[in-house]
């Protein structure tokens, strides 16, 4: 064997070690980023199951507060208003 040869032979060595070490890096840095990027899915996954929870309890307040018998009360008790009597009421008619 002859010195360039073997010299050949000693740089496709460290050629391949390189390529090697650097895939490695790059296998670790890509395993990473994919479980930190996956729990940042878990994360943002668990604050949409919060947010739809607390938008169907937003939902029956809504609707809670928007009955007759709500509105009813607050006209009552807030406004002191109170329901006219039959005598009250005239019923005008259009010709």
């Amino acid at each position: 064997m002859s010195a360039p040869a073997g010299r050949q032979s000693l740089l496709l060595v460290i050629v391949f070690a390189v390529a090697c070490v650097l895939s490695a890096v790059a296998l670790v840095y890509t395993k990473h980023e994919s479980r930190k990027l996956f729990v940042e899915l878990e994360n943002l996954t668990h604050a949409r199951d919060e947010l739809n929870i607390e938008w169907g309890q937003l939902q029956i307040e809504q609707s809670t507060w928007a009955t007759h018998a709500r509105i009813e009360q607050v006209a009552s008790e807030e406004l002191s208003l109170v329901r006219p009597t039959s005598s009250e009421i005239f019923v005008i008619e259009r010709q």
